[in-house]
């Protein structure tokens, strides 16, 4: 099993800035795709960043030029640093990491986080 564990989140004014962290834990070999999704209340859940192994991020357009996602693999942690944080940004956001490979072999997919809270106020 793989657990993930997000932190950072917290309540911030408008250009303000946040890092979020998020720490895979578990029987992990090696982890394809983590990522930061986001829901705002009332709305769906939607991509925010992706990053795959080889350190290639894919960013939604509403983020893009404000947000940077990176990771570690061996610590099998990811990053988001937000800058220029707007008051849409407000939500909660959850960690992925997709297509994990265990030591045993077993793969797991889909793996999310119980989420950080991120308030932006103008």
């Amino acid at each position: 099993q793989v657990q993930l564990v997000e932190s950072g989140g917290g309540l911030v004014q408008a250009g303000g800035s946040l890092r979020l962290s998020c720490a895979a834990s578990g029987s992990i070999d090696r982890i394809n795709l983590m990522g930061w999704y986001r829901q705002a209340e009332g709305s769906a859940r939607e991509l925010v960043a992706e990053i795959n192994r080889a350190g290639n991020p894919n960013y939604a357009e509403s983020v893009k030029g404000r947000f940077t996602i990176s990771r570690d693999n061996g610590k099998n942690t990811v990053y988001l640093q937000m800058n220029g944080l707007e008051p849409e940004d407000t939500a909660v956001y959850y960690c992925n990491a997709d297509r994990v490979r265990s030591f045993s072999g077993a793969y797991y997919y889909n793996n999310w986080g119980q989420g950080t809270q991120v308030t932006v106020s103008s």
